[in-house]
């Protein structure tokens, strides 16, 4: 509503501490910025070859990005392109709709309801709005969802979303694969590490970045790493994705038919540390509406303590995380809880 009411100057609860406005940049100026570095992408198609030594190269090449980057370009991930195309138009129908439409699907964060339409989902570090709004919600497994609150328009979002979800988690599960075994684990050990089948989350939210009157004042989401075990991002080849890689703002490019792929804290805290999860943030603009799709992989809430695996800690590298489930991780990092919350390792 804002962003269309024609305003030249923004609230100044949406503008951004001092320390941060040194920082935020013009991101299409980033665009033609030639020194910069470069996320890696990676061609998925290696790891389902027939030839072990591609599938090698394909796994190594992912491990290495993981750690260090812990973000990646994916391209031939196996996801349908029809798919992909039917969850990018049904998100941008939803969010041009009028507003009064989109409001009856409003969460109430105050409650407790968290699933749905809204513009703040958290407490974030220094009590600034960000802009943008969001509809967030659980998408798999199929048994978790309450399809009450998808929304019935455009007609193709709940098939659409639905089928998209159930390929991204196969998806989810081949990705798993490939980190556990460069930990020298048993192919199938992350994924039971955070849930398995039955408990993984998939939660959808989708980010809409508004044009922006002084987008050099604001940030669309503020610095921060995802909680979750892996995050999968598509969006609408507008730029706006900063990642914080040696020391400095990076931007990352548009490359098309990919998904990106971020590793979260929960597989950077049972790797003790080898994947990283990177700090990250969204810029917003004057010129393009923004829309990302993110969908966060997350471990059950109370199930699981998450702590380095054993494997991963030795005398030279002691465990770097105190054990915590993953909701004690979610308000240590969202409520700047202290560390008197975590578990006894005993």
């Amino acid at each position: 509503s804002l962003a269309k009411s024609g305003i030249h100057q923004i609230p100044k609860e949406y503008i951004r501490p001092q320390h941060e406005l040194k920082t935020i940049t013009d991101v299409f100026d980033d665009e033609n910025d030639e020194n910069a570095p470069r996320l890696p992408t990676i061609d998925l198609s290696g790891i389902r070859s027939e030839d072990p030594g591609k599938r090698q190269r394909c796994r190594d090449e992912l491990t290495r990005a993981a750690t260090e980057w812990g973000v990646m370009h994916l391209v031939n991930h196996g996801i349908s392109g029809d798919v992909i195309d039917r969850v990018k138009a049904a998100g941008e129908g939803f969010f041009g709709q009028p507003v009064e439409e989109k409001e009856k699907y409003a969460n109430d964060i105050a409650s407790g309801k968290r699933q749905g339409y809204g513009s703040k989902l958290a407490n974030n570090a220094c009590g600034q709005l960000e802009w943008e709004d969001y509809f967030f919600h659980l998408v798999y497994p199929e048994e978790k969802r309450d399809l009450t609150i998808w929304p019935t328009k455009p007609e193709d979002y709940i098939p659409a979303t639905a089928e998209y979800a159930k390929q991204l988690r196969a998806l989810a599960t081949e990705i798993l694969t490939v980190l556990s075994l460069g930990l020298g684990l048993d192919e199938g050990r992350l994924e039971k590490e955070v849930g398995g089948i039955d408990e993984l989350l998939l939660q959808l939210k989708i980010n809409y970045y508004p044009k922006c009157p002084q987008p050099e004042l604001a940030l669309g989401v503020e610095a921060h790493t995802d909680v979750s075990a892996l995050t999968f991002i598509l969006h609408n080849m507008v730029l706006g994705l900063q990642l914080f890689y040696d020391g400095r703002w990076v931007s990352a490019k548009c490359v098309p038919d990919s998904i990106i792929l971020h590793i979260g804290d929960t597989i950077e805290i049972l790797s003790n540390g080898k994947y990283k999860s990177i700090l990250h943030r969204g810029l917003v603009n004057k010129e393009k509406v923004r829309i990302s799709w993110a969908v966060f992989c997350e471990p059950p809430k109370e199930k699981i303590v998450l702590k380095p695996l054993p494997e991963t800690v030795s005398e030279a590298e002691p465990p770097l995380f105190p054990p915590r489930t993953f909701q004690q991780h979610m308000e240590h990092k969202l409520f700047r809880k202290d560390n008197d919350d975590a578990v006894d390792p005993k």
